[in-house]
């Protein structure tokens, strides 16, 4: 991990080009340690802190702040009144022929400290006062797979690394026997896919690893009968010796590296993720709690369960899709069904951390891309849904040394623009590294002529969200 501002000997070599001097250099620097070499092994950060790993809660397509948890009285007035929007919009769906759209859903207030929820949520009312609320984040994109990216890796256009593979580069991974780094997709991928987990330009180990929504979390996770594990192991013995040698010949490539590792760590998965992802030893109260084995619960239910029990295995970082909250249309039947599934697992996801002492060490998440806007084009006909709004979104942290039990910042009286305590999403990235301990600044990588870092530039700590 590179915290210092000038180039090792190495990088500054590759800064020289192809030169013939540097490829005959290159046989002498082959056994120097550099970027490549850091691997999963735990790693104190830059900072104190109490959170040492994150459960990030994906809702993809973009939840509606508006219907969630910024309620707007304004729009009970303006419902289906109709005007028509122009100016700089960015996309056609943000112009012409638009009708306002009250919130289905009636609002009240939770907890000890008041936090405004829609009335659907009804098991999260319930841990409202260990969540911290921000309503000022905006981003850069109206489109669902920039937007994601952007979200996910910093930059709108895909190719870089996520900011699971950023926090695994900064800290590692407290427990050698799994990935750092997991992720608990849909069947259907987000869209952009499996980049929103890449390692881009980071190291391979730290990319991403999916686990199978249905049946077998991880193929070939057992050996064909009659296998052995010491026939395994001579086995990867002789393969590493050939890569070995072959890597020699190849150092500064880091991928052949990276698959070595990846065969010894799943020798080593074998012996321990049957039991972590087991759920039939978990007790019923525990699945009952989750909402696992009913609808709708049952699928995120499993996921918030399994991800309560990677942490306390050590993983560093887990996340966690669910979708889609695209809702365009109908957005009482779309929004009220989607809530209904994910409400009782996350509720039990920040209780069930809180009963095992976890919660104050491990940092959770909820958020989309972007939020959506207080009133809909009119397409034929009127369909109470809203469209993307990259102007104004919710998102929550609980746990983690965050500043439970308040709501900062604010949206305008219908909700279409931030206008108090107003973040862009490189500043939600910063802080959220910085509540893990890691200092943006100092977790860069040099990449193709300069260091990079997560938030791009220009990010810094919404310290409101910081307790």
């Amino acid at each position: 991990m590179s915290t210092n501002p000038l180039p090792k000997r190495r990088e500054f070599l590759y800064g020289l080009g192809a030169s013939l001097g540097s490829v005959a250099l290159s046989s002498l620097l082959a056994a120097e340690e550099d970027q490549a070499a850091v691997g999963l092994e735990p790693r104190k950060g830059h900072l104190p802190a109490k959170a040492k790993n994150c459960i990030f809660l994906t809702m993809e397509g973009g939840p509606s702040h508006i219907d969630t948890f910024d309620p707007k009285p304004k729009l009970d007035q303006l419902h289906l009144q109709e005007f028509t929007r122009s100016g700089e919009q960015k996309s056609a769906m943000e112009s012409g022929k638009r009708y306002y759209v009250q919130s289905p859903f009636k609002f009240r207030q939770v907890g000890q400290a008041g936090a405004d929820m829609a009335e659907n949520w009804q098991h999260l009312a319930g841990v409202a006062d260990e969540i911290c609320f921000f309503r000022g984040c905006q981003v850069d994109s109206v489109n669902h797979p920039t937007a994601m990216y952007q979200l996910n890796c910093g930059n709108r256009f895909g190719g870089d690394p996520g900011v699971g593979a950023w926090v695994t580069y900064g800290l590692g991974s407290e427990n050698q026997n799994l990935p750092g780094f997991i992720v608990l997709p849909e069947v259907s991928y987000p869209q952009g896919g499996a980049a929103n987990w890449s390692n881009g330009y980071l190291p391979a180990q730290f990319q991403g690893t999916p686990l199978r929504p249905t049946g077998s979390p991880i193929l070939d996770l057992f050996p064909p009968n009659g296998i052995t594990a010491e026939h395994q192991r001579k086995n990867l013995d002789l393969i590493a010796q050939l890569n070995q040698a072959h890597q020699k010949r190849h150092a500064y490539h880091d991928e052949l590296g990276a698959r070595m590792e990846s065969y010894e760590l799943a020798f080593r998965m074998q012996m321990q993720v049957p039991g972590v992802l087991d759920l039939k030893q978990v007790p019923q109260d525990t699945l009952d709690l989750y909402g696992v084995g009913k609808e709708p619960t049952d699928s995120f239910g499993r996921k918030c369960l399994l991800a309560s029990k990677l942490v306390q295995q050590g993983v560093r970082f887990v996340q966690l899709y669910h979708g889609s909250w695209d809702s365009h249309d109908y957005i009482e039947r779309a929004h009220g069904n989607l809530v209904q599934a994910v409400d009782q697992p996350i509720a039990a996801l920040i209780a069930d951390l809180k009963r095992t002492g976890l919660l104050d060490e491990t940092l959770i998440v909820w958020c989309g891309e972007f939020g959506r806007t207080p009133d809909n084009g009119v397409r034929g006909g009127t369909a109470y849904g809203r469209d993307h709004n990259p102007h104004a979104m919710t998102y929550w942290l609980a746990g983690g040394g965050v500043n439970a039990g308040h709501t900062i910042g604010a949206t305008d009286e219908t909700g279409m623009e931030a206008v108090e305590n107003v973040a862009h999403i490189r500043d939600f990235h910063v802080t959220l590294l910085r509540l893990l301990g890691l200092d943006d600044n100092k977790l860069t990588y040099y990449h193709a002529g300069r260091f990079k870092q997560l938030s791009q530039f220009g990010g810094k700590v919404i310290p409101e969200l910081i307790a």
